[in-house]
């Protein structure tokens, strides 16, 4: 089989690609084990650059630029399919516990939020977070409102997202393993599967946590733990949550059904699986702690998920040492956000070969320094690459 384009890969990344390349004409396949296990279907699906207060300046542009792409790209899939994802602008409020640092405050994970980049946060005190929110733990002494984060039902948009491919005409191939990339003079030649060998003008690898298991990419699985409950509903009565929190090692996110989503633990255990009564009862504490009634409500449901960990958390996008070859890997915590942005830079690279400036700080390349000039030795391998760890210290070798 032929395809313009083949996609390994059939989460929310791969999909999202998949539908961008076909509706710009391109005859498009993609490859997955199971389009129901995809580890998008283990995340909370919230949108949320600005409560994440990310301190990378590139990758914060990068989910901003993503965030403002989905209300259109929401629209296309549900015009395509009819179906709701549960996409909701409904913003995000941090809660915090203590005061820390020279501004009396701070947001979840560390730095105050870059004004120039958060004009629309606010700070609310004790008296007016527990006013605007209800219901939190006691001991919660203020926290930050950014009203532009919002959330997605990420189950629900992963099943339009492959409704949305189907009725598209492109080629999902579910069951199908990828055992290995064969290349040839700087090229991918072929993909060799469970079904045979498939070959394609251009390759996209969208494996998620599983990224390095084909190619020597420094992708890593981090587990996560997470748990749903049924939050009380009266008639006629709103939700007890209705906005996503957002605190220290916990978030709870409501879902309009009367779900709460809580996670997630961040565990490095290798491909270790299942939910462990360790896990589940810190993240029950935590929860317990920021919005203490959820002591009472029913348990639903427990999963867990690998998330696609790279040294400096940042995503793996863009060209790599082949030429016909687009890596569309390592989003960590932030795939269903950057699932449009994704789609549309790596389309615009693909079809039309335009490559977005921002691409340049998450090219594989930096995680890799040339070896030293060597003298020619007859019959000798060639040196490998080293890789840099997060800090660009004491690199090891990948052999």
């Amino acid at each position: 089989m032929t395809s313009d384009i083949i996609i390994i890969g059939g989460g929310i990344i791969g999909l999202a690609i998949a539908i961008d390349l076909k509706l710009r004409g391109a005859k498009v396949t993609v490859l997955s084990r199971d389009f129901g296990q995809a580890t998008s279907h283990a995340a909370a699906g919230m949108l949320a650059p600005h409560a994440e207060n990310l301190t990378s300046a590139p990758m914060l542009e990068l989910c901003l630029r993503s965030r403002w792409l989905y209300p259109e790209w929401i629209r296309k899939i549900e015009d395509l399919t009819g179906l709701e994802t549960g996409y909701l602008p409904c913003g995000i409020l941090a809660p915090v516990y203590e005061p820390v640092g020279a501004h009396g405050v701070l947001p979840p994970h560390g730095a105050l939020p870059n004004s120039d980049h958060l004009p629309n946060a606010n700070w609310l005190d004790r008296e007016a977070i527990h006013l605007y929110q209800p219901g939190l733990g006691a001991d919660v002494i203020g926290g930050w409102w950014y009203p532009e984060d919002g959330q997605v039902d990420n189950r629900i948009l992963v099943n339009a997202l492959v409704q949305a491919a189907q009725s598209l005409g492109v080629d999902l191939r579910e069951g199908i393993a990828v055992r290995a990339i064969q290349q040839k003079q700087g090229r991918v030649s072929g993909v060799f599967t469970s079904q045979g060998e498939l070959q394609a003008q251009t390759y996209v690898l969208a494996t998620g946590s599983w990224g390095n298991q084909l190619l020597p990419y420094p992708v890593h699985p981090v587990k996560g733990q997470m748990l749903s409950v049924r939050m009380p509903r009266e008639p006629h009565q709103p939700l007890p949550l209705e906005r996503i929190l957002f605190g220290a090692q916990t978030y709870l996110v409501p879902r309009q059904d009367g779900r709460l989503i809580i996670g997630a633990t961040v565990e490095e255990v290798g491909w270790t699986p299942n939910n462990t009564p360790k896990g589940i009862q810190s993240l029950l504490d935590r929860a317990i702690r920021l919005y203490p009634a959820i002591e009472n409500w029913a348990i639903e449901e427990f999963w867990w998920g690998f998330r696609p960990g790279t040294p400096d958390e940042l995503p793996i996008l863009g060209t790599s040492s082949c030429d016909n070859l687009i890596l569309a890997v390592g989003h960590y915590r932030n795939g269903i956000l950057l699932a449009p942005v994704t789609a549309s830079l790596l389309a615009d690279l693909i079809l039309q070969q335009k490559s977005d400036p921002l691409l340049e700080h998450f090219h594989c390349d930096r995680f890799y320094t040339k070896p030293n000039p060597a003298p020619l030795i007859m019959n000798s391998h060639p040196l490998p690459l080293q890789i840099k760890s997060s800090n660009g210290s004491s690199p090891h070798r990948e052999e």
